[in-house]
């Protein structure tokens, strides 16, 4: 089973939310549909699932056309961001709900939840009512809903968005192993390039309704066609710096003057611009190939287990990645290295010009 999207738009009341798809989907594949608030990843899983028609374009599934087949004649699961339960069903029948509504027998029927719900770790609880579950919990009954009907094409709208930390945690490991087990297409949305990390399988970086860039997950992230997908991918954002090459020479606004070498070295006379992401920061120098950017402290965030430090380098606003909580004073001067490896170059227009080795930047 394959699925094909050609020119898909979609336009509501003037406004544009999807604009020129063109996406190839594999059977067995997953492919994880990265990108900020509105950036079109809901407009894009509700055309997928029948819910809405596109303005323009054709969606074929095994070469047939379904652009205009609703949901309710299409074979897929969906998960949302909301867990969605009957409240007045038990767990063992709202996961049973869809194979009742399809005519299974019982015997089938008990036998598909069961085995859904030990891969979810919901066998315990079967007999209870979703009011008396976690969040959590719910959102597994939900998921569960949706494997049990084990449809060609499961759609996930970023469903652990609305859960705490560790639950997120622990079920985005689940749901790895999951998706190994089935062959079905999973498409899944996210906002946080972390996850789709994890996901792996293949990517799709959306932007205000268009997709900026597809490809093997660690491929894109290593090799963001532009800055824009580089800015998507990267969490906090991807650092900037805006330079002028001369010679062997590169200087930086803030008059910082850097030799290049590595994968530097062959750079063509002319303004760009070096892109670094936080974890490849530091407020310590780290290897004796480091440059130190003098900066001064704005702001300081503790999340977890790291620390994310915003200063200013010359009017360039930085943040860096600090492992461990970090204590410090608003308006200090600090010295932030870096090392040149670990450099993107962007063209002023905003296109990849060199990326760093992998060796050197990792993830």
């Amino acid at each position: 089973m394959g699925l094909s999207l050609e020119n898909i738009h979609k336009t509501v009341d003037g406004e544009v939310h999807l604009a020129d798809i063109n996406l190839e989907i594999e059977s067995g594949t997953r492919t994880v549909v990265l990108g900020r608030t509105l950036s079109g990843k809901t407009s894009l899983l509700r055309i997928l699932a029948g819910l809405d028609r596109p303005t323009q374009g054709t969606i074929t599934i095994d070469g047939k056309d379904v652009t205009g087949v609703p949901v309710r004649k299409r074979n897929i699961a969906m998960v949302y961001q909301q867990f969605i339960n009957y409240p007045s069903f038990t767990i063992f029948d709202n996961i049973a709900s869809p194979l009742k509504v399809a005519g299974i027998s019982k015997d089938k029927i008990k036998k598909r939840v069961m085995e859904v719900a030990k891969i979810l770790h919901l066998t315990d609880m079967l007999d209870r009512m979703p009011a008396e579950l976690s969040g959590g919990q719910q959102q597994r009954t939900a998921i569960a809903r949706a494997l049990v009907k084990e449809a060609p094409l499961l759609l996930m709208d970023e469903p652990l968005v609305n859960l705490d930390y560790k639950l997120r945690e622990e079920l985005q490991s689940e749901l790895q192993d999951i998706f190994r087990q089935r062959e079905a297409m999973v498409v899944y949305t996210t906002t946080e390039p972390g996850e789709a990390l994890k996901f792996g399988g293949r990517i799709v970086v959306m932007d205000e309704g268009k997709v900026l860039q597809t490809g093997m997950t660690t491929d894109v992230y290593r090799n963001p066609a532009t800055l824009k997908v580089a800015e998507v991918f990267s969490d906090p954002p991807i650092n900037c710096l805006a330079c002028r090459v001369e010679g062997n020479t590169a200087t930086l606004e803030s008059g910082l003057v850097i030799n290049l070498s590595g994968h530097l070295k062959d750079l063509v006379p002319g303004r760009y611009t070096f892109g670094i992401r936080s974890n490849n920061l530091f407020l310590g120098r780290q290897t004796s190939l480091d440059v130190e950017l003098k900066a001064v402290a704005k702001l300081a965030e503790i999340n977890g287990s790291e620390t994310f430090v915003h200063v200013d380098c010359a009017g360039a606003r930085l943040v860096v990645q600090e492992v461990g909580v970090r204590s410090v004073k608003i308006g200090s001067q600090l010295q932030v290295f870096v090392n040149p490896a670990c450099f993107f170059v962007f063209s002023t227009a905003g296109d990849l010009v060199l990326a760093p080795d992998a060796v050197t930047h990792g993830n």
